[in-house]
């Protein structure tokens, strides 16, 4: 018989989290997002954590999780103000253990619960699938310049009901 895989879990971001937090984003988009990205677009997103101490602050400023497995950080997610999911990461050797599904829907609860009545994400092209599967709608498609490269995202939004959303197992 196999040995079960570890479940992830959730803690709150710490301060000394912020170079674990840093590698996981830069890893994460080199890793997982080649197919819709050039190599200089994701190096100019990956660049907005080489600056660890700003970095640091925009995960400070918003309400952001630490999902872990065997208590090692492995992808972390932030809530922007009540309804705006701003980053949503998950290190590629983590990738399909349920740990961006399990920080997703935190968040979700999370929004529900400080009164938002939807949940919106600028999805990148890789993670559309993702965000389609747990019911957001696409909205509108973006082009944001980063460091002189253009990246495209699309605007999805989820409507929540009753601080969670429609259809979550409780």
């Amino acid at each position: 018989m196999g040995q079960a895989l570890p479940k992830p879990a959730l803690r709150p971001f710490l301060a000394g989290d912020i170079p674990v937090l840093a590698a996981i984003f830069v890893d994460a988009i080199e890793a997982l997002t080649g197919d819709d990205y050039s190599e200089a677009q994701q190096q100019a997103w990956a660049s907005a954590a080489f600056d660890e101490e700003q970095f640091g602050r925009r995960l400070a400023g918003e309400l952001t999780l630490i999902a872990t497995l065997q208590n090692s950080p492995v992808g972390f997610a932030s809530l922007k103000g009540t309804g705006h999911i701003d980053m949503l990461y998950v290190h590629p050797s983590a990738v399909g253990q349920g740990v961006a599904s399990l920080l997703c829907e935190a968040l979700e609860k999370l929004a529900g619960g400080r009164g938002a009545k939807s949940l919106t994400v600028d999805a990148s092209d890789n993670a559309l699938e993702f965000f389609v599967h747990r019911g957001y709608v696409a909205k509108q498609r973006n082009t944001v310049t980063v460091n002189g490269e253009w990246l495209a995202n699309t605007t999805m939004q989820k409507t929540l009901v009753d601080g969670a959303a429609p259809g979550d197992a409780r």
